[in-house]
Parts: C-alpha cells; structure tokens; sequence
C-alpha cells in the first residue's frame, strides 16, 4: 500500500508478512524476470526516491539535501498478494539479486487472510511437522538372512491383491453356484491416489500416465494410478493403457458420462473403480474446482460449461448410507463391466471407519476398503479442516486390520491406507510401517508432485496455491503460460527414478525381516516405537 493511502485496519508492514523479498539493488540488472513469474503479484517494479544530507565544513554553511530516483523491485504488503515463499524469482534471476526469507515473527497475515468474509483455503498438508509413522523402527531381523545383501540382490518380487479374495471353498461355492468369483487384479503396493484431471495440470497428468506406462511396459512393475474425481481424457479410455488406471467416482460424478458411453469401445478394462466418499484433509466435505480452473478442456470432459465453479456434494444424492451404497453403486459398478472390475469405496479415517468396513465384509461384491487419514493433502480444503479434522492413518488402519483379524478375513479384504505417506521424505520407511499395521497397500499423492514435479509446497506453509491455479511450476495451472514450463517427460522421468528408488529401499526393508515370499502384512510384531502411549495404542513393542 501507498504511504500516502493512509493506516487502516487492513493495513500491513512488510514486517508482518511471513515470507519478505530480499532484493540487492547493485546487482539487479531490471530484466523483469522475477515480476513476470510470481505467480501471486507479490513484487513490483517501482520507482525509488532517496534523500541524501550533505554537509560542508565550514560553520556559516547550512547542509543541503540532494535527491536521487532510481528503479528497483517493491514488495507489495496487501494480504491478497503476500509473498509464498515459492522462490520462482530467485531461480529465474540471472545475478541472484532477489530471494524470498521467511520470518517467524510475521504472522499478523494469518489474521488477514480472511478477507471478503470467506474462510481460507490453500493447498499442501497439515502444518504439523511431527509424524508418528516417521518414529516407527523396524525391530525383527532374521538371523537366515543377511542384512548387509545389497539391495539389488533380493531378487523377490513386491507384489500385493486388489480385489475380494474369497477362501478356497466359499470360492469354488461361488463359482458352482453363480459361475462367477470376484475379480483380483496383482498390482504393486504403492499406488498413485487420485489427483483429477482439471486438479492437476495437462501435462503433469500426461506426465504421470507415461511414468505409469514405461514401469509396467518396459520395468515389469504393475504400478497403478487412480485419475480421481472428473474423469479422463477420451483417448486413454479407448486405449490399451486403460488397464493401468483405477478410475474414481465420487459425489459430482463428474465425467462418468463419457466414460459410460466409451464402455463399449474400451480396448481393456480399467484396473478397478474407486467410490470416493470422503478424503482425509476434509473429512465429510466435498471437493470444489474453482472456475479460473475450468478450462474449455475441462469443461468438456467434465460435461459443463466452461468457467464454473464445479462443488462436489458431501455426500452422494443418490445414496442414504453405506449399506445402500454396497447395494446400489459397488453392485451397479460391477454390473456394468460385467463383474470382470474389482469396485471398492474411499472413505475419510475416523470413528466410523470399522462400521463401513463390517458392512463390507458381509457383500461379496466389496473388493477392498481404501482409508484417507488426516495428513492427506488437498488443493482446495479450508485451514480448519485441514489441522483439525480427521483421524491418523496409522491407528484407523490398525484398528480397522484387528476388526478382520477377529473374524477372521484378514486375507480377504485389502485395506488400503493413504494420508501424509512420505511426508517428510520417508516414503519406503512409512510405507513398509503402514503394511506392517495391517495396510495391503498404500498410496501416495503429494509425494508424487514433490518428487515428480518439484513441487516447492511444504507444511510450513510454503507456496500451497494449489487451489488457485497459479501454481509457479505448472502442476495444478490451467493456463497454458504456465504450464508449458513443465516437460511431461521430465515428469514421467522423475517418476520411474522414485518408483524405483523406492523398490530398493523397501526391498532393504522387508529381507532382513525373513519375507521374501509376500508383503508382511499385519506383522506387527515386527515394529518398535519410543512412544509408550503410540505402542500401546497401536499394539506394538515399546522400545528404547
């Protein structure tokens, strides 16, 4: 704000912003680069004015002041441009002149941000550094196997089963009976969770798919990728790489007109059909794609015009509950790729997550359970939601696996855990540890756009505009200017490396162990935690 515009309430000092711009006058060269890329405004070039006093020797003299003007960057302090933090200025910045410093002490911001009367929203995760799946050691070492094996030499293959696997009599029963058993597809254990097309941008989703692709035509990995609410390009459903997408539908059932209607040209069928209920950064909410995100593209893969706000209800208008969700959607699912499609639904972790998982113990048609816990990030979840709400992955998964155990299906139903997996980097560590608490898999999505993409995010609040479309790399933008900067190939590049580094490391992990055969699932015996309260809650030993 102008000096001249007067002190209101609104009013900020550069002092209050979290994240100031440093700027070196000598050095900057007034190119514009840094201007032309923030993606939130948050500098300016502006006109200085500098008032030097000068002074003579002599005593009947009076000093003189002389005035110099000269050009240089602003940092505005208006809460609608504060700086993010994104640091796009510094990398494009020819003579390293500008950089972004983050203050603690500015936190008058958070006060700010509210401004127009509605609450705020941002992208990334929790802004709580601390994770309990990070604390987790693994305690059993086999004295048959040698641990100091590099990794590449566990030559055993990371296989786990999406779908309903029925004992071998209630399975034959089925098959003499009806002709039919439940579909079971052997997929790798780390899946990519459901970032929508219109979430992310075009070319980090045509990205992903060619990552997907190259590690299972080319490595012999079957990684699958969940395209989350709003459908999917035409030209994947008909293609034969359909068959390594799990295909979402959530509340706004989005898209699901195309893909009906592709049915009947669909080369392959998709890897499974995932009903999102809930996610775990907003537990009972629905998701929203703000309209400066909705392109023409969009817009006609989604079945809407163009430039509208697309909401997503809380719950799905056609269904009162679970157990009428098991009757109607998974079965009418089913039924339309001819029960050859394993159907399971995505909930939020919370209290209620052993009540949806009883009832779907006792339909045939349930292939799994898929449970989103409270560190899971969002483009468009309210601060409230996102710190607040939810329950933790690792006790909700532990919970729900002792729920099978007691009776006795904890072969049968895979769960499926995700929720800040690899949020602070230890994505084969946590992974490894959510398997070991009863998961059948795992997925991950921010990991992905961090390592895949560089996402320059982070739960201290960094960047995280997913929500706005402006996002400085090209990862959740809809407009072309920006995401041009992002090579889809590069993308699918980084997500071969991760894959791969994580097969070594959970490798690493899992042969010291004595499996060599299958995931340990549920071998819990297995873990350690310095946390008395954290061992006794989920079961496992109490070391120190």
């Amino acid at each position: 704000m102008q000096p001249t515009a007067g002190i209101t309430p609104s009013t900020l000092s550069v002092k209050d912003l979290p994240w100031q711009v440093e700027w070196n006058k000598d050095t900057c060269t007034l190119c514009g680069r840094c201007t032309s890329v923030c993606p939130v405004s948050a500098i300016e070039l502006a006109v200085h004015r500098k008032r030097v006093v000068e002074t003579t020797t002599g005593l009947l003299q009076k000093p003189k002041n002389t005035y110099s003007v000269f050009h240089g960057i602003r940092q505005r302090t208006d809460a609608a441009y504060a700086c993010i933090g994104c640091a796009m200025c510094t990398m494009v910045c020819p003579n390293n002149a500008i950089r972004p410093m983050r203050l603690d002490e500015g936190t008058a911001l958070r006060f700010h941000n509210n401004r127009g009367g509605h609450a705020r929203t941002r992208g990334g995760r929790r802004n709580a550094p601390d994770s309990l799946l990070d604390q987790i050691k693994f305690i059993r070492i086999s004295m048959l196997t040698d641990p100091a094996l590099d990794a590449g030499r566990h030559e055993f293959e990371l296989r786990t089963l999406l779908g309903r696997v029925l004992p071998p009599e209630q399975g034959l029963k089925a098959f003499q009976e009806n002709g039919w058993v439940p579909a079971v597809r052997e997929i790798y254990p780390l899946v990519i969770g459901s970032m929508s097309f219109g979430a992310l941008s075009p070319n980090m989703w045509e990205g992903l798919q060619m990552g997907v692709a190259y590690l299972n035509e080319e490595m012999g990995m079957p990684v699958r990728m969940c395209t989350g609410e709003g459908g999917c390009p035409p030209r994947l459903l008909r293609s034969r790489f359909l068959k390594y997408v799990i295909l979402q539908i959530a509340s706004g059932y989005f898209g699901w007109d195309e893909i009906l209607h592709a049915i009947p040209q669909m080369k392959e069928d998709p890897c499974a059909i995932e009903i999102k209920y809930g996610q775990g950064a907003k537990p009972g909410d629905g998701g929203l794609l703000m309209w400066h995100k909705v392109n023409k593209l969009i817009a006609s893969i989604r079945g809407v015009p163009p430039g509208v706000s697309l909401p997503s209800p809380p719950t799905h208008q056609t269904q009162y509950s679970i157990e009428e969700s098991v009757a109607k959607m998974i079965q009418s699912m089913s039924m339309a790729w001819g029960f050859r499609v394993p159907v399971y639904p995505k909930i939020s972790a919370t209290t209620t997550s052993r009540a949806v998982l009883n009832n779907l113990v006792r339909n045939p048609y349930a292939a799994g359970l898929a449970i989103d816990g409270e560190d899971g990030g969002t483009g468009a979840a309210y601060n409230v939601s996102m710190n607040h709400m939810g329950h933790p992955i690792a006790s909700n998964i532990r919970d729900c696996y002792h729920d099978l155990v007691q009776q006795g299906c904890q072969n049968e139903i895979p769960l499926i855990a995700g929720g800040g997996i690899g949020k602070n980097g230890n994505l084969a560590h946590n992974a490894a540890a959510l398997i070991m608490l009863g998961a059948s898999m795992v997925q991950v999505g921010k990991y992905v756009m961090q390592a895949g993409a560089g996402c320059v995010g982070s739960e201290i609040d960094r960047c995280n505009i997913c929500n706005l479309g402006r996002c400085p790399k090209g990862i959740t933008s809809q407009d072309p200017r920006v995401y041009r900067r992002l090579d889809p190939e590069k993308v699918a590049e980084r997500v071969v490396d991760f894959y791969l580094a994580f097969d070594t490391e959970l490798r690493k992990i899992f042969a010291p162990l004595g499996r060599s055969t299958s995931l340990p699932v549920g071998m819990s015996d297995a873990l350690g935690i310095a946390n008395k309260h954290a061992a006794d809650r989920l079961g496992i030993q109490y070391v120190v």
